[in-house]
């Protein structure tokens, strides 16, 4: 199985693997308040726990794809995360995504969102494509519908009741 650790560029965004080095970053965007608000996971509680979720995230290697860390190419610096993730409890993919708040309103969300589910249709060949939503996430409501993913029923997942969004390769015009 091929590994992708990097993922699709986008004009703005460099798609990759988190490494050690992102550990600050990483804690930073999973700790803080108004980013964890709507995604029903707790917020890490130190960089300790930031680096064992790196150091042990296991995707990459067991499916060959995971969540990116979104980097800026005019900076290098690290705003947050998008990709695409396999859930066995579902036997599905999910695109996701999660950024600081000071890039939220840039479109930056839509482009790499859009560019995550393209390859997961050119490159990785799925079929389908979910985005998994609380209720209250208008804004991740609205950037998976500029995606081109609609709304299909709800699921709960991880104790917690989603709406669940999906695109279909065949509904792009992919093969």
């Amino acid at each position: 199985m091929k590994s992708y650790r990097s993922g699709p560029a986008t004009e703005r965004i460099e798609h990759r693997a988190f490494t050690l080095d992102d550990c600050e970053s990483f804690y930073h965007l999973n700790s803080h308040p108004e980013v964890m608000r709507h995604t029903g996971e707790p917020p890490l509680r130190s960089l300790m726990d930031a680096r064992r979720a790196i150091a042990d995230y296991p995707d990459f290697e067991t499916v060959g794809f995971g969540r990116w860390a979104c980097v800026l190419k005019d900076t290098g610096a690290v705003i947050g995360f998008c990709g695409l993730k396999y859930l066995p409890e579902l036997e599905e993919v999910d695109v996701g995504f999660r950024f600081f708040p000071e890039y939220w309103g840039q479109g930056i969300a839509t482009e790499t969102c859009s560019a995550c589910i393209a390859f997961g249709f050119e490159v990785l060949k799925l079929d389908r494509i979910l985005g998994l939503v609380l209720t209250e996430n208008k804004a991740s409501i609205r950037v998976l519908e500029k995606c081109g993913l609609t709304q299909n029923g709800e699921v709960t997942y991880d104790g917690e009741r989603a709406l669940k969004y999906e695109i279909i390769r065949a509904a792009r015009g992919g093969a």
